[in-house]
């Protein structure tokens, strides 16, 4: 593992992605009993990186599952934890795929990364076939953010400064079904994902999540500071007061 002041290595973001990919299990479970795919479906994971989601999804197993990202090192190290998985470097707005390729188009915390989100989803329209399925299963809402004790509250506030900085819209999850709409969809399917804690509670910040954090607060706020806030998280996590809820949204639909 890097130093906490150095940037995530791909193995790190691998380690990052498998836990966001736990967080959403129950749902991806839930969400795939309740369409209809065929006994062997085609499936493409938009903004796969290193595929920790699309190891996960609970699909048969002779599905085909094929994943899309433009970053070269996290595609190879994709094949390398799964050879099953086919995976393409290619830009989400203009998938290399036919029409109709496919019975399940998903993404994961993909949409709030992108300039041109509802572009994206007119093109994972695109290449599912007419009965199939496209789902959002999972954009964060940064708005409804939730940090107790205090200090923390200001973790969540100089995040959602650091995302639209780098260019995110950290207000993805509200417009979750207008993006949808402004696809080209028209019966949508969407909720939140809820939130659940365990006490004595398993760690809220691991590893990664503070490595991301110094790099995205480093510009905002002293390091000293900084220290303080993540001090005081891991202290409130083991005197189990820690709070941290963040709204995530899903959303699905089927191409006519």
């Amino acid at each position: 593992m890097p130093a906490p002041d150095e940037p995530l290595t791909p193995d790190g973001w691998h380690q990052r992605f498998t836990r966001q990919a736990v967080w959403t299990r129950d749902l991806r479970r839930y969400l795939l009993q309740r369409v209809s795919l065929p006994a062997n479906p085609r499936c493409l994971e938009v903004g796969s990186g290193t595929g920790a989601l699309l190891n996960d999804l609970p699909l048969p197993p002779g599905a085909l599952r094929v994943g899309v990202d433009l970053n070269r090192p996290f595609l190879r190290l994709a094949g390398q934890h799964n050879a099953s998985i086919a995976n393409v470097q290619a830009d989400g707005y203009e998938l290399p795929f036919a029409c109709a390729a496919f019975d399940l188009v998903c993404c994961h915390y993909l949409l709030l990364w992108l300039d041109d989100p509802q572009a994206a989803l007119r093109e994972m329209r695109r290449v599912a076939r007419p009965g199939g399925w496209v789902m959002a299963f999972a954009e964060p809402d940064y708005g409804g953010r939730v940090d107790y004790p205090p200090p923390l509250d200001e973790l969540g506030r100089l995040q959602t400064l650091a995302l639209r900085a780098q260019g995110a819209d950290p207000l993805t999850g509200r417009r979750l079904v207008s993006l949808f709409q402004q696809a080209g969809f028209t019966t949508i399917h969407s909720g939140i994902l809820g939130g659940e804690w365990q006490h004595p509670a398993a760690s809220s910040i691991d590893p990664t999540e503070e490595q991301v954090l110094r790099q995205d607060l480093a510009p905002l706020l002293p390091a000293r500071r900084l220290d303080e806030l993540l001090t005081a998280a891991r202290l409130a996590e083991q005197n189990n007061r820690r709070v941290l809820y963040l709204p995530t949204f899903y959303a699905l639909a089927q191409p006519t």
